[in-house]
Formats: C-alpha cells, sequence, structure tokens
C-alpha cells in the first residue's frame, strides 16, 4: 500500500514508518518538526508542512494516489493541555478535521488513528476493556475522545473506514539503537529516569506518593514503540469500509513509578536520583490496559512484554545517543 503518515518523524510516527517500509508498503510523511525530527525519517520521504495549512496538505495528499492515512500528529503533553486548552482544541480537533476534509477531496477513505488511553480517565475496573466508560479528565483526552467521535461520524456519512488505538504507556527504542525517543521539553517517565542515570538530568520527580495504590505511586501499562508500530500495520489490514474498530494497545500489566526507577537501576547500574512532588492535574492513579480485542481480531502479540526488556532498549538509545538526535 501507498501510506500517507502524519506525524511520521515523531517517536511513535518514526518507528511505525521503519516498520512499514520493512513491510514493503511505500510511505510519504508529513511533519511540521515541532515535535519530530528530520534525520527520524529516510530520506526523500518527508514533507514539511502543518495540518492546519490546509493548502500543503491537500497539495501533499494529491501528488500520488494513496491508500490510507496514518494519523499520528498531535500535541500530547497532559499537563500542558490542561493550562493550554486552545492548543489542543486546536491541533487535536480543528487540524484533525483539516485532514479529514483533504482525505476526502483527495479520495483516501482509510484511516489508523493514534488515540490513547486518557480517553478513558480514571477506571472503574482493571484491566481496561474497549466497553469501558470513556470519562477523560484531562483536555488531552477530551480532544482524543472528541476526534474518535468524528471519525465515527464520518464513517456512517461518507463511508470512511478506520481503526482507532488506544495507547497505554509508549515506551523503549529500536532494538538496533538507531531510532528512540527525544523530547524537548521530555515528560515521559522511562526516558526522564535513563537521563537523570546519564547524568543529563540532575533528578526525577515522583508526581504525588498519596495515590491508593500499593506503593502510593501512578501505575501505568508500559508498551514497547515497536510493538505500537506493529499493531499499526496490522490494523490497516484491518479496515472496513464505512466502518470504525477500536482497539486498547498495551501489555496488560501495571508498574508503579518507584518500579520503573527500581528496573531502571538494575538495567543501568547505576543509581537515579529523585524527589517527590506534589500530585499533577489529570493524572489517573491507575492506567492499565486489555488487549484481548486486538490479539483476537487482528493477531496482535507484543513482542517486548517485559519492562526490563524495553527499558533495555531505551537504555541502548540514550547511551549511543546522549544528546537525542543533536542539531538539526
Amino acid at each position: 500500500m501507498n501510506i500517507f503518515v502524519t506525524g511520521g518523524a515523531g517517536y511513535i510516527g518514526s518507528h511505525t514508518v521503519r516498520l512499514l517500509l520493512e513491510a514493503g508498503h511505500r510511505v510519504m510523511v508529513y511533519d511540521n518538526l515541532s515535535e519530530g525530527h528530520a534525520s527520524a525519517v529516510p530520506k526523500g520521504l518527508l514533507v514539511k508542512g502543518d495540518l492546519a495549512d490546509a493548502a500543503t496538505l491537500a497539495q501533499a495528499l494529491s501528488a500520488e494516489p494513496f491508500d490510507a492515512v496514518v494519523h499520528f500528529a498531535a500535541t500530547c503533553y497532559v499537563g500542558q493541555s490542561m493550562v493550554e486548552p486552545e492548543k489542543y482544541y486546536g491541533n487535536n480537533v480543528v487540524n484533525g478535521l483539516n485532514l479529514l476534509r483533504a482525505m476526502r477531496a483527495a479520495g483516501v477513505e482509510r484511516l489508523v488513528f493514534s488515540s490513547s488511553a486518557a480517553t478513558y480517565g480514571i477506571p472503574v475496573e482493571t484491566p481496561i476493556t474497549e466497553a469501558h466508560p470513556q470519562e477523560p479528565i484531562n483536555v488531552y483526552g477530551r480532544t482524543k475522545l472528541h476526534f474518535e467521535h468524528i471519525l465515527a461520524d464520518y464513517a456512517r456519512a461518507y463511508g470512511l473506514g478506520y481503526v482507532s488505538l488506544r495507547y497505554f504507556n509508549a515506551a523503549g527504542a529500536a532494538p538496533d539503537g538507531r531510532l528512540g525517543e527525544d523530547h524537548d521539553p521530555e515528560t515521559h517517565l522511562v526516558p526522564l529516569v535513563l537521563l537523570a542515570a546519564l547524568g543529563r538530568r540532575q533528578k526525577v520527580s515522583i508526581f504525588g506518593t498519596d495515590y491508593e495504590t500499593p506503593d502510593g505511586t501512578c501505575i501505568r501499562d508500559y508498551i514497547h514503540v515497536y510493538d505500537l508500530a506493529q499493531a499499526h500495520i496490522l490494523a490497516l489490514a484491518g479496515i472496513k469500509p464505512g466502518q470504525g474498530r477500536i482497539y486498547n494497545l498495551g501489555n496488560g500489566q501495571g508498574y508503579s513509578v518507584r518500579e520503573v526507577i527500581d528496573v531502571a537501576y538494575k538495567v543501568t547500574g547505576r543509581k537515579i536520583p529523585h524527589d517527590e512532588a506534589a500530585r499533577r492535574p489529570g493524572d489517573p492513579p491507575v492506567l492499565v490496559a486489555s488487549s484481548g480485542k486486538i490479539s483476537q481480531e487482528l493477531g496482535w502479540r507484543p513482542q517486548f512484554p517485559a519492562l526490563k526488556a524495553i527499558i533495555e532498549t531505551a537504555w541502548r538509545w540514550h547511551r549511543e545517543h546522549p544528546t537525542g538526535y543533536g542539531a538539526e
């Protein structure tokens, strides 16, 4: 297939582009590089553009016949979303509508959407299935849920076929060390812990130690970025015209912040300086996935289910790229 990938220079997007190419697909990456890195994309595949730029977007989507779009482009910091909601509704919802409009004009009728476990809010039961109530407690989660509703309406009205993948916590890096996680600012726990191990951060802050969890810190389900990427390839093959499918993506096992720090210490052999801070607004205490549906329907199986293996791949990336992708 010929695939148009928005946000394909970002962390999850770049890993997915690599696996798409290895699977024999053709790819065009559309990215404004506000969060992504040009060097994470193979030469000749990147079109620099913003989803807010309707003319450039339409030109890119009509440059050649595309079979499907994989939509990663989004703003995705939970804490930031609570203080800058306009930015999140603009990028995640309004710009998403720009993409759907351009897809209709170009005759592209299949989409894989990068959604989030943040659409669920505080769990009423765990592990979380796709049938769990969706009551997001942060703006980021609300924007992802709004766009899921838009996709359902487009399927009914215009025949769009889509798959929405609700990620839990992406982590890790390409096993060969060529691709990894490099955000500015960095807010994800695993890279923060490893940067502290490298001495590139003074310490890691544990936000909230009074949650109703065994050690008082938040529990999350960590999924390797390659396993996420593989799910997108399976999802492309599973799209049905005029229908929407929704799948959770996680390992089904939760680890607390303190447990992540402990495993990182065992992997690196280095102490992880850390302190305790107040809770962040919008953080649920526990998020653990049930991924049984995608396993049963699409045959997805995580290849890196253990937290230790996930952190080992991330540690290789950070050791070999101590400044990330560097100046570009």
